[in-house]
């Protein structure tokens, strides 16, 4: 079998409407040319060869003429050529003309010329044919001593390739590397020869770390790194060794590299799970995220934090680092942020929440004197959340933080101002002695809130806490200032008709200062005037009643709920009669004066039915005062609440549950695990981690047998070729991450051998080909496999297609070609659930451009049974809790919301029925709409809903 498992070294670009020039011209150039000619004509030939055109006739003439040439970019050019032209005949025997090109390099080989040298020895490490190298040998040990430690580290690496491919060309070589290695100063060629020695002779490379062990630290970054792999590798083998080595690495955490750090620390939670070394390893990680300004890095590090707190042995160990992880908080960029508050509420213990309220409180107040960026506001509103979870968690911290989050009631950013009254209504519910101190802070805030769902909200909690004759005579109060005059719609007539007066009068008072009057002494247009006065008076109109003239009138129904909670209370609370009919009076006429306005055409929108009935029905609930309507609205109503904040804990309890990693249990009855005796897939937390990563990326993880992901990888090969053609091809398509693996199997059919089998590929959609692979020749029904790397930019379908080109050995005819079926990537591969809040969800709605709107056309009957399969075939997650689902009611809407690896969003809201006049038998009917930031994404999204909705007939 053909090996095709070698890197592709050189990759050149050639564009398709470049002109080929002929096989004849080239030579010309090539024997009678200047320097600069033959360069170009050089360039072409290299990318004719790459593009698969066989030019035996050139050889000659380049070694002839090009060869001898002394210029340093012809030596360059044909290094690469060298490289991929090729060597042997159609009967697989090496060309003669071989013999006189190995006797070239080994001049080159003794050049005086360093960069010539050390080029010569990188090509070396590239060349596959041991009968090339064999006289080479000599002089490639003689480049060990030059005095240049460019051509000394390539001769280490050339020695390191021949003796891993043909160790019979230099079976001394770790022992020549290990002396070489003892008397070497240069820090790269000390990196490669160790680099050798681990993966050569393992045993010279830790006696020779033995005896330098006390240097580790002023070694170079890149000898370290490679230490640090050694030592990682050597422990996992041989636990024995750790006691010997783990101080080595203790040292490297002080490193001056960054890299060299993050990678110490790594391997020693890795071999160690010790308190002090989990601690020593995450203060790492922590200096490294403050320190490192790059934001990828940032998150990685903290990604690796993250990972160490899942482990339950060491999350004892963090909660002591929570200070300091909260250092992390000094970062400028919102995702990392976000991460680091998340980490600290995980691990804050009832010792350090004091400590932890206080560095976000200060946090707060930095967002606040702040100059007003992007970010900043989606910053208040994730440390808002953060001290809200955190009373939540321990109650006593809540009469600390109440008072500074109630400033933001007056903030301009809504959002953080609506978090804030969501922990205010828990707080003053859960906490009955802070209810003084809430009501009498919001009180004190109300008349700085500026935006028109907090007013409501806000007037909702006044309306259900305040208890007390003083606060509900506060209350009305504020509310009186916040209409102005009542009735509005006369006070709003009455300055209507003086607005004459009101205008020249605010002429002459401002003329002056707003220079009204013109440089000639004449008065601007009227309009201008006009202009102005209206939105001075919009201005200067009290909040409320700004909001009722606007055409907000649910504010209204609102406070009219406030005002018959508070009526009634008073009633309860003050038994003169006098008082009680004069605020029952107060509170009627208000009601009435907002039905009045909202039907005199005066606001800029009229009142909405469903806004009078309820403002209608608290009146006609004052007017008579029942004890069953006192008991509905002053305590049902609160019992409502309760049992929905009951609600939300439960639920948040049981996801907290959920997520949280289960604990290590040990059984009495439990088998003793010795490490010799365990099994490499029993590891656990031990296994070696840099042979998993490479694995992973390779796409070569093994999984038992027992895995259910195992068994859908064979529905993720896919045949490219019929039975009946010559070659016949499929491929198994592994998808990881950013990168897809397409390992193409290669059967050759017939009984020719074929030669200069060459996959061609070519993509669709925002797929990118890494590399074009190699041609290879096949025996006689012999077979192969090539790999192939395409690189996902984006999410959204891509299609793969290509042809199968080759030579039929002793042939005369043309190339011959078999076309293979397309490779459709699935987007599937890219998502994965993602949960928000309903308010992310509604902005990103609002914000999002693209729509694409699917119409429901299945067999299944059932409606929640839809849901869980369009949740299924989407990987999407519901967002719409699943009490809010349950039921049988004909209809059902849910919102769904996933993410891609590509931080893109995809939202989805489903809204479907079953007709009930159709029978038991009808389909479910309907529309999903799906919204994205960008068109390829929910297109893909919507042909998967289209291709996936109908039920396979079991």
């Amino acid at each position: 079998m053909t090996n095709t498992e070698q890197g592709c070294y050189t990759l050149i670009n050639v564009s398709s409407d470049s002109e080929v020039p002929s096989e004849m011209q080239l030579k010309q150039d090539l024997e009678k040319g200047s320097t600069k000619v033959k360069i170009e004509s050089l360039k072409k030939v290299i990318q004719l060869i790459l593009n698969g055109e066989k030019m035996p006739s050139l050889l000659m003439t380049i070694i002839r003429f090009v060869m001898p040439s002394q210029d340093h970019m012809i030596k360059k050019l044909l290094l690469i050529f060298w490289e991929v032209v090729p060597k042997y005949t159609q009967e697989g025997k090496l060309l003669q003309e071989m013999i006189l090109v190995c006797d070239a390099y080994r001049k080159d080989l003794q050049h005086p010329n360093e960069f010539i040298r050390g080029s010569t020895l990188r090509f070396l490490c590239k060349l596959k044919e041991a009968e090339l190298l064999e006289p080479l040998m000599p002089a490639i040990r003689t480049c060990l001593e030059h005095r240049h430690s460019y051509v000394r580290r390539n001769a280490v690496l050339a020695i390191y390739t021949i003796f891993r491919n043909f160790d019979f060309l230099i079976p001394d070589a770790p022992e020549l590397i290990a002396n070489f290695l003892e008397g070497e100063q240069d820090s790269s060629c000390k990196r490669n020869a160790f680099m050798m020695l681990i993966h050569a002779d393992q045993d010279r490379a830790l006696n020779y770390l033995s005896s330098c062990i006390d240097q580790v630290n002023s070694f170079g970054d890149i000898l370290q790194l490679v230490i640090v792999e050694l030592i990682y590798k050597v422990c996992h083998a041989n636990p024995s060794e750790r006691a010997r080595f783990i101080r080595c690495i203790y040292n490297l955490l002080n490193s001056s590299s960054p890299a060299v750090r993050y990678e110490a620390a790594g391997t020693l939670v890795t071999l160690s799970s010790a308190p002090t070394a989990v601690k020593a390893a995450a203060s790492c990680y922590i200096e490294l995220i403050v320190k490192e300004s790059d934001n990828n890095v940032k998150l990685i590090v903290l990604d690796r934090l993250i990972a160490l707190r899942e482990v339950p042995s060491h999350e004892k160990v963090l909660q002591e680092l929570v200070m300091d992880i909260l250092r992390v908080l000094s970062a400028p960029d919102l995702e990392v942020r976000k991460k680091t508050l998340d980490l600290s509420l995980d691990l804050v213990t009832s010792r350090t929440i004091e400590e932890m309220v206080l560095v976000l409180k200060k946090e707060v107040v930095k967002t606040n004197n702040s100059v007003e960026q992007d970010d900043t506001g989606k910053y208040r509103q994730l440390l808002v959340r953060t001290l809200h979870q955190c009373s939540v968690k321990f109650p006593d911290v809540a009469v600390a933080i109440i008072p500074v989050l109630m400033e933001f009631l007056s903030d301009t950013n809504e959002l953080a101002a609506a978090d804030v009254l969501i922990f205010v209504r828990e707080a003053i519910q859960r906490f009955e002695p802070l209810r003084e101190v809430v009501v009498s802070k919001l009180l004190e805030v109300f008349p700085t809130i500026k935006a028109m769902k907090i007013h409501r909200a806000a007037l909702w909690i006044l309306g259900e806490y305040c208890t007390s004759t003083n606060d509900i005579q506060s209350v009305m109060t504020e509310i009186r200032q916040s209409l102005g005059e009542i009735p509005i719609v006369d006070d709003e007539i009455k300055k209507a008709a003086g607005e004459t007066k009101e205008d020249e009068g605010q002429v002459a008072q401002t003329g002056s200062v707003h220079r009204l009057v013109t440089a000639d002494g004449t008065y601007a247009t009227q309009s201008a005037f006009s202009s102005v006065t209206t939105s001075k008076k919009k201005e200067e109109r009290p909040p409320l009643r700004g909001y009722l003239m606007d055409g907000d009138f649910f504010v209204g129904a609102a406070l009219a709920t406030t005002l018959t909670k508070l009526a009634l209370r008073y009633i309860d609370l003050v038994h003169d009669k006098k008082k009680q009919n004069s605020f029952l009076a107060e509170s009627m006429l208000i009601m009435s004066t907002v039905i009045h306005l909202g039907k005199s055409g005066l606001a800029t929108k009229p009142i909405t039915d469903d806004d009078v009935d309820r403002i209608a029905l608290c009146l006609k609930v004052l007017s008579e005062r029942s004890e069953f309507m006192f008991r509905i609205f002053n305590v049902i109503c609160r019992d409502s609440l309760s049992s929905m904040l009951q609600a939300n804990a439960t639920e948040e309890k049981e996801s907290r549950k959920a997520s949280e990693s289960k604990g290590i249990k040990i059984q009495t009855d439990d088998p003793i695990s010795f490490l010799q005796l365990v099994s490499k897939n029993e590891l656990g937390a031990t296994e070696n981690l840099f042979e998993l990563t490479m694995s992973q990326a390779l796409g070569t993880t093994g999984r038992k047998d027992t895995d259910p992901v195992t068994a859908s990888k064979l529905n993720k090969v896919t045949q490219l070729t019929g039975f009946s053609d010559p070659v016949y091809a499929e491929a198994y398509v592994h998808v990881n991450q950013y990168d897809i693996v397409l390992d193409v199997l290669i059967v050759n059919q017939t009984t020719d051998t074929l030669q200069n089998l060459t996959l061609e590929l070519a993509t669709l959609g925002d797929l990118k080909l890494v590399e074009k692979p190699q041609p290879v020749t096949m025996g006689p029904n012999d077979f192969c496999n090539i790999k192939a790397n395409v690189k996902v930019a984006s999410t959204e379908n891509g299609i793969i297609f290509g042809n199968i080109v080759y030579d039929v050995s002793g042939a005369a005819s043309d190339r011959n070609c078999v076309v293979l079926n397309d490779i459709h990537i699935d987007i599937m591969d890219y998502i994965i659930p993602a949960t928000c809040t309903d308010t992310e969800f509604r902005q990103m709605w609002s914000e999002f451009e693209w729509e694409n709107k699917v119409s429901v056309n299945t067999n299944i009957l059932d409606l929640f049974e839809y849901l869980q399969h369009l949740i299924k075939s989407t990987n999407m997650k519901c967002l719409t809790p699943e009490k809010a689902l349950m039921g049988e009611c004909g209809f059902m809407a849910a919102n769904l919301y996933a993410k891609s690896i590509f931080g893109e969003d995809a939202l989805a809201n489903l809204s479907i029925e079953k007709p009930s006049y159709l029978g038991p038998d009808a389909a479910v009917t309907g529309h999903v709409r799906i919204r994205a930031k960008s068109q390829g994404m929910a297109l893909s999204m919507g042909d998967k809903i289209n291709m996936s909705q109908k039920k396979a007939v079991k």
